[in-house]
């Protein structure tokens, strides 16, 4: 939810226009992320006065970030003025307390003259109890968020120390500190401040943020060590805990008098076309730029000493649209390189084997493990459900799926010989993230499966597979279900290559793989014929989808994506369900979409079909390649390719995906932006 971005520049001159440009262009790589309002703040006047400060001016606006850009046209002037060191904030926001609008966009600030002003992206959930002490104090909000008490605490707490009669005043980062040891629940934070003009905070605790660096020299540092908070149980009750930031051994420039410029963001993507070099923070870190020099303190003891200096692989060009209308589009039929990607260097098709080097080190103990336990969200979640089945035969281990939030609400036993897989495309899953922990508490193996490097579930668990999908920008997931779809197949792979009984059904498997991307590729072909379904029934209220065995995570996923994105009532059902209340629902005006392949379900899902027949239903049904007597019963009918049954799900959930699309496009909804929700759901 939500996106962060700011750019400051030390020792580069560059203009308003060079930096309003570069906010608004960082903020539309974020737009994915899903948002309701935008806006920046920025630097209103070149030198720092010692009675005004370096003022700071605000610009917000309720809608896309495209109306927020015609309103810093309307209400900026002085384009050309150039400056040598600058801090620009921005932000898109996804509205969780109050209304869309430009009083609830971020930033937000500490009073009237924008002395102190904040990004947020995730949630406080104390912010009551602080927005009565600040009333209290006289310190009135303006808008109905929890952000806002953030930067009216900051305030409270300079006030307070200015008019104190300590010699010694807080600096900016200390202040900083003193407001976030007084927040519960999860953000993501910068903060800029005409009182320390060219210097940025920023610090998370359960929301992402990475730090991206630019110089005009090479950068040779490859980790930045960390300073450690004061400890409160070392002070006097009189102390108050500090970050000190007077240490040089976290000079982060390369050469005295050296350009810096750096990039705050909540992902990649809004980093990536202008610098590969980032720095990942960990809960509890604070940053600090000051004086081109960027140094990381970090409050959480658990945290290593050292952040990386990481490159990253990601290139512009994924991130962008090309030939397509929409990134749902364009990721829908990047999924035959997606798979193969995911597959690269991991399936050696000679010896027959699958080798996930993430997990290669964990593999005995995994074995020897009470059960295995997936976690997970919305999409991945399915995917979990897909492939349930599979690693029930090829483990012969007891295998749970658990909804992550339902998991914590019931508090679910957790020992010490479970495995616990947490699965998000993101990696930032805040009920996800929050399951994760508590199986850490209780000694449980952990294993990540995410599509995001540097991501918290990559970091925080002991070992994963990278599902290697490509940065997915559409809200509505596709390749990243896949793809996870896939990893989990490989690793069920990988945990039967020792057992002679399943070694028939492992080469099955792998000798399909082989050609795997071409059967994705022929689906894909079905998009005209998808089209023309799309035509017929987009008019319609509720769409039925039924199937049975592995089909029925297709049916849930596919159903999710008719709601994500055409605001389409759509339901995923069992077929050996549907006589115990669904069929109820049937009848000449309700399209039933079954899917129904020559497996071991096939008898059972014609029966529920001549059901749906019998009640005078639309059925459409996705069959098998060649399949003359199951098209004959339809009104439509696609054909995919034979696979084994445990891969169908793949190949039959794209023509869903396809036709969620066209769904939206013919309803007149924007594909990539559904409203109300967000890429990476980082509350709970």
């Amino acid at each position: 939810m939500c996106g962060i971005f700011a750019y400051l520049n030390y020792g580069v001159p560059r203009s308003r226009k060079f930096i309003l440009d570069t906010l608004v262009n960082g903020l539309q790589r974020l737009e994915y992320r899903g948002y309701d309002s935008a806006g920046v703040a920025f630097d209103s006047n070149e030198q720092f006065n010692e009675t005004e400060g370096k003022t700071t001016s605000i610009v917000k606006n309720k809608g896309k970030v495209k109306c927020l850009s015609d309103k810093i046209l309307e209400d900026t002037k002085c384009f050309d003025q150039e400056f040598s060191y600058h801090l620009g904030i921005s932000h898109t926001r996804w509205a969780t307390h109050g209304e869309p609008s430009p009083t609830n966009a971020h930033p937000h600030r500490s009073d009237e003259t924008n002395e102190f002003v904040v990004v947020h992206n995730g949630i406080i959930t104390n912010y009551k109890d602080i927005k009565q002490l600040l009333a209290k104090k006289g310190y009135m909000t303006e808008s109905d968020t929890d952000t806002e008490v953030i930067v009216k605490l900051l305030k409270l707490i300079y006030d307070r120390d200015q008019q104190s009669g300590n010699e010694k005043k807080l600096s900016f980062p200390e202040l900083v500190e003193q407001v976030i040891l007084q927040l519960e629940g999860a953000f993501a934070l910068v903060f800029k401040s005409s009182h320390f003009p060219n210097q940025c905070v920023a610090t998370r605790r359960g929301s992402p943020l990475l730090v991206g660096v630019k110089s005009d020299k090479p950068i040779t540092i490859d980790q930045i060590p960390v300073l450690v908070s004061q400890k409160s149980t070392e002070m006097s009750k009189d102390e108050r805990p500090t970050l000190e930031f007077d240490s040089q051994s976290t000079n982060f420039c390369t050469a005295d008098g050296n350009g810096m410029e750096y990039f705050f963001a909540s992902d990649a993507s809004a980093i990536i076309e202008h610098t590969k070099r980032v720095i990942f923070l960990e809960d509890g870190d604070v940053a600090l730029v000051r004086d081109g020099n960027l140094q990381i303190a970090g409050m959480n003891d658990s945290t290593p000493l050292t952040r990386d200096v990481q490159h990253l692989q990601l290139e512009i060009q994924q991130i962008m649209k090309g030939n397509y209308s929409t990134f749902m589009q364009k990721e829908i039929m990047e999924q035959p390189e997606s798979i193969y990607n995911t597959m690269r260097g991991r399936v050696n098709f000679e010896e027959n084997r699958v080798i996930l080097g993430g997990l290669v080190s964990h593999m005995d103990y995994i074995k020897r493990c009470r059960r295995l336990i997936f976690i997970a969200c919305g999409t991945s979640y399915h995917s979990a459900v897909a492939t349930r089945q599979l690693l029930e035969e090829l483990t012969e281990l007891p295998v749970m799926v658990e909804l992550a939030s339902d998991f914590l609400d019931r508090q679910t036993p957790i020992f010490r010989d479970d495995v616990c897989f947490f699965i998000s495309q993101s990696g930032e899953t805040a009920d996800t993230l929050m399951a994760l922990r508590y199986c850490k508490s209780r000694g449980a193996l952990l294993v990540g499966i995410t599509n995001t490097v540097g991501s918290s579930i990559s970091r925080e668990t002991m070992c994963g597979v990278h599902i290697n999908a490509g940065p997915e920008i559409g809200v509505a997931s596709t390749k990243a279900y896949t793809s996870q779809f896939l990893s989990l197949v490989m690793f069920g792979v990988m945990m039967a290559e020792d057992r002679i009984s399943k070694q028939d059904r492992v080469n099955e498997i792998i000798t399909c793989l082989k050609t795997f991307p071409e059967k994705i590729s022929e689906v894909l072909k079905l998009d005209k014929e998808i089209h023309e379904i799309a035509l017929k029934i987009h008019n319609q209220k509720s769409l039925l989808m039924m199937g049975r065995g592995y089909q029925f995570a297709t049916c849930l996923e596919g159903a999710l994506k008719v709601k994500e994105i055409t605001y389409m009532h759509s339901e995923g059902i069992l077929a050996g369900e549907l006589k115990h209340g669904p069929l109820a629902l049937v009848d000449k005006d309700m399209p039933v979409l079954m899917i129904a392949l020559r497996d071991k379900t096939y008898d059972k899902c014609m029966n529920a079909c001549q059901q749906v027949l019998a009640r005078q239903g639309q059925p459409i049904v996705i069959c098998t390649k060649g399949d003359e007597e199951t098209k004959k019963i339809a009104d439509y009918s696609l054909e995919i390719p034979q696979v084994p049954d445990c891969l169908s799900g793949v190949l039959t959930v794209i023509p869903l995906q396809l036709l969620s699309f066209h769904l939206a496009v013919l309803r007149g909804y924007d594909v990539d932006f559904p409203r109300n929700l967000a890429k990476s759901v980082t509350v709970e």
